[in-house]
């Protein structure tokens, strides 16, 4: 029963790392920013993201979502490990 929770909660853990991916890529594109599935997407991933914000940040460049990011899936693939330990 705790096994399945948990691969359940990994599940959602994993599309959330998806979700990262279409909004640092997104990001990218400024007139998708303007759209409705932009907004909904910056809703979904601007808390976790907002941690991060401004830590490295190289003249206009700012590389904090890929700190974000790896730190994210980092804690994911740990989780991952853990799971399957189960």
């Amino acid at each position: 029963m705790f096994a399945t929770i948990l691969s359940i909660l990994l599940t959602v853990l994993e599309v959330y790392f998806f979700i990262l991916i279409a909004y640092i890529l997104l990001s990218w594109f400024p007139t998708i920013r303007e759209s409705r599935f932009y907004y909904y997407l910056h809703r979904l991933a601007d808390p976790y993201m907002r941690f991060f914000r401004g830590f490295l940040v190289v003249g206009t460049f700012d590389f904090t979502p890929i700190v974000g990011f790896l730190i994210y899936r980092f804690g994911l693939y740990a989780f991952a490990e853990f799971v399957a330990s189960l």
